[in-house]
């Protein structure tokens, strides 16, 4: 049985996809191991780029991009490993780290989902644990009290701010840009859903993995580089709509009426109170594509909320 099967999905990053499968066969050695791409319709030349490079890779083509969720479940039906690990194509493994990765999980049969320390391009540390979304967790950032007070375990619990990342611990929710799921877990939780397009997907994951009665891990001895938000940026400014419609399904999914109701009016208060700083900084700073962009994205969303959408 093949111990490792490894889903990349990917939507035209057809250069970044060359780096990340480069370093998974350069950094991985020593467990028998397969590597699946699914390519949501990319139009930069990504899949020729696979199929001239990496023979041994299995490559699907989606005729359309599905999303996050749905290619991964494709992936999944190609997978003949013990363990499956999620890898984000803007992802570069680092030392071993899947085998590392891969060990640890062998050692501790009650972990379901596992992830390891991620990095930014600098090397300097990118969280990718959390908490699972709540109206506390909401209020905390809203008001911004998590960045008033990032080492307090109250203020900071939500992103889990005041942790470093330098010791293995259970967690509620892990980043789906490094998550090494155990096959057993997958059959017993299911996959995932695919009615989140992109984003909140993994914590819905995460969720049912753990109602399923399996544990979560995070395990500091094994890194990669994540460059963050490659296929995400594409997208524009309809980033917020998608990035909201999904937020919006995990709240009616999982929390009651009355506690949506009130998820609801937390989301348009962050972008009202957001978006008179967001228009100030973008005049004054005269027409700066980052203050620019900032303004659209909340403007954007706050019209997507206005707008009766289908969740």
């Amino acid at each position: 049985m093949t111990t490792l099967s490894i889903v990349i999905v990917s939507w035209n990053t057809k250069d970044i996809l060359d780096d990340c499968l480069e370093s998974v066969y350069r950094e991985t050695d020593g467990i028998e191991f397969e590597v699946i791409v699914v390519d949501n319709d990319s139009q930069d030349g990504s899949a020729e780029m696979v199929k001239e490079k990496y023979p041994g890779v299995i490559l699907i083509v989606n005729e359309k991009n599905v999303g996050f969720a749905a290619a991964n479940n494709i992936g999944f039906n190609y997978c003949n490993g013990k363990y499956i690990l999620l890898l984000n194509s803007d992802t570069v493994v680092l030392d071993g780290a899947l085998q590392k990765t891969v060990s640890y999980a062998d050692q501790h049969p009650d972990l379901g989902v596992l992830s390891c320390k991620i990095l930014n391009d600098d090397h300097t540390l990118q969280p990718n644990c959390s908490m699972y979304p709540s109206l506390l967790n909401s209020v905390l950032f809203i008001t911004g009290l998590y960045k008033a007070f990032p080492r307090s375990k109250f203020f900071g619990r939500a992103q889990m701010t005041w942790w470093d990342y330098d010791d293995e611990r259970q967690v509620q929710v892990l980043k789906g840009c490094f998550m090494l799921v155990r096959k057993e877990a997958l059959d017993a939780t299911g996959p995932m859903d695919e009615r989140f397009f992109m984003y909140s997907e993994e914590v819905d994951w995460c969720f049912r993995f753990s109602k399923a009665g399996w544990k979560l891990g995070y395990f500091p001895d094994a890194s990669i580089i994540h460059l963050g938000g490659v296929s995400a940026a594409k997208l524009g400014g309809s980033r917020a709509l998608v990035k909201d419609k999904s937020t919006r399904r995990y709240m009616k999914k999982h929390w009651s009426k009355p506690a949506y109701a009130v998820g609801l009016t937390f989301m348009f208060t962050f972008y009202l109170s957001r978006l008179p700083g967001a228009l100030l900084l973008a005049l004054l700073s005269g027409g700066s594509s980052k203050y620019k962009k900032r303004l659209e994205n909340h403007w954007t969303g706050l019209r997507g909320l206005a707008t009766k959408q289908d969740i």
